[in-house]
């Protein structure tokens, strides 16, 4: 009971909570969208599924972060920090000092490093994004976004309708771009290396994904 409520207060629902006296159609067509959990050991199964997906996309960024953070460090790229810092005081929007300049290359510095790593490895194995890459990836998110929400899938002409309004749009290009990208380099990192799995407790997992 007190997860099926903390789920729900979770989603946003805590007054569908507090109304419902059972477990109906109700409440369930008001969680996961309308027919989409018909029982109790189906929405358990649905909590359990959501659950899972949450922790799986918490792990998938660290992994993500602690692999670009080894590629960092162990790839040596030499920048040239003199041109650079030299370049950042002149193209800087208000005046600044060197020192000033220095410091924001030393925090620029790792992020420029990766630009290349990723560069390369976008280029060397074949990970870059079409069009057609995009438009089949936009489709899928609206898709599952609909379903998730308990919305019937659109037919084929009025769903390329919806990904056409979404693909006019130049900051959403660029934020899906950027997310299939990551995607892929993602895929590619779990297929490509070797990782140590490590069992940890709920708190040990916390500590290590956010530490202080």
């Amino acid at each position: 009971e007190d997860g099926i409520r903390d789920c729900l207060l979770s989603r946003g629902l805590g007054d569908v909570y507090k109304r419902q006296a059972e477990l109906d159609q109700d409440l369930f067509d008001k969680v996961f969208g309308k027919d989409s959990v018909k029982t109790v050991t189906e929405m358990r199964k649905k909590l359990s599924e959501d659950f899972v997906k949450q922790f799986q996309n918490q792990v998938d960024q660290k992994l993500m972060n602690d692999t670009i953070e080894y590629l960092i460090n162990s790839t040596k790229i030499k920048l040239p920090a003199e041109f650079l810092i030299k370049w950042m005081k002149l193209s800087s929007e208000k005046k600044i000092t060197i020192d000033e300049a220095k410091a924001e290359y030393e925090k620029s510095e790792k992020g420029m490093k990766y630009q290349l790593i990723e560069s390369k490895l976008i280029i060397d194995n074949d990970l870059q994004v079409n069009f057609e890459d995009l438009k089949s990836y936009t489709t899928d998110l609206i898709k599952n976004q609909m379903q998730q929400y308990g919305q019937a899938i659109p037919d084929e002409k009025e769903l390329e309708g919806i990904v056409a309004r979404v693909m006019s749009n130049k900051d959403e290009i660029k934020r899906l771009t950027e997310q299939l990208t990551s995607n892929r380099i993602l895929n590619f990192f779990k297929e490509n290396f070797k990782y140590k799995l490590k069992k940890v407790s709920y708190d040990e997992y916390i500590k290590e994904a956010y530490p202080a």
